[in-house]
């Protein structure tokens, strides 16, 4: 996990994984025990109207990226942010100074998604993008490799842990000279 930033006096983290990875449960405990600020890109979308429409296939809003940043920008200047969302690739990597991928089993992400009521194709999607690990390669090809890392997120051990671990990367970093 790299320390870059130029004026940042906080670091800015990104969350990403499969949806039902634990993101926005990792993200809202790891704000809580480091005072970062939590940002959910699913709900900025929703709250600000950051997005295209509706995609009645995939059941979700179709992202607009370049509205999304635009609407990001100050805050990550500023650091001392989490932002959690399911996809990596379009943010400027400036932004961030780590880039935390969540994983979980494809069993229990499965039974994670069965309940939030997930429909076959969806499911089946998402599922087998934890399989393949878009996600990690996602992050790999758009990140710098000493600021990607991959973390188990199978039960509430997983993302104490997690936290504990993110907690004291955060309390080591420091700003470059």
């Amino acid at each position: 996990m790299a320390q870059e930033s130029g004026k940042r006096k906080k670091p800015n983290i990104l969350v990403t994984g499969t949806p039902g990875t634990g993101k926005t449960t990792m993200s809202t405990a790891l704000a809580e025990a480091t005072q970062l600020n939590h940002i959910n890109i699913g709900d900025l979308v929703k709250e600000k109207n950051l997005h295209d429409g509706w995609d009645d296939e995939l059941d979700s809003y179709i992202l607009n990226e370049d509205l999304v940043c635009d609407e990001l920008e100050d805050a990550m200047e500023e650091g001392g942010n989490i932002v959690d969302y399911h996809g990596c690739d379009f943010f400027p990597e400036r932004w961030f100074d780590c880039v935390v991928v969540l994983q979980t089993d494809s069993s229990v992400l499965y039974d994670r998604l069965s309940k939030r009521g997930y429909k076959d194709a969806k499911l089946s999607n998402n599922v087998e993008c934890e399989i393949f690990q878009i996600l990690l390669e996602e992050a790999k090809e758009s990140y710098a490799e000493d600021k990607v890392v991959a973390l188990k997120s199978n039960n509430i051990e997983d993302i104490s842990r997690n936290v504990e671990t993110l907690t004291d990367w955060i309390r080591n970093w420091s700003i470059p000279i």
